[in-house]
């Protein structure tokens, strides 16, 4: 197992901590755009685009709010690569140790 703190990349150069990831969502919908407007008001905004369109908006556990250029599913697809990794990274332990 790694130890440390393992980042995703969001888009030009910018990374976030995968464990503290709790949400990826769309910026269209009516509550994602409250969410993102109070957030503002609360200066918990993170914008990570680049001056482009927001197509990503990602929740952190510690209430920031991080608006990302590229969509949902690229992150999520990031992020569940690095936790197949992982899995697979245990699995070769487990099987080398003779405990499967």
């Amino acid at each position: 197992m790694q130890s440390g703190t393992e980042l995703v990349h969001v888009g030009f150069g910018n990374v976030v901590s995968v464990n503290r990831v709790i949400a990826i969502i769309s910026p269209g919908s009516a509550p994602a755009k409250r969410l993102i407007q109070e957030a503002k008001t609360q200066s918990v905004v993170m914008d990570l685009t680049s001056g482009r369109r927001t197509k990503a908006v990602v929740v952190m556990d510690s209430g920031h709010i991080v608006l990302a250029a590229i969509t949902p599913e690229t992150i999520a697809g990031r992020l569940g690569t690095r936790r197949r990794n992982d899995l697979k990274v245990v699995n070769l332990d487990e099987e080398e140790s003779g405990e499967l």
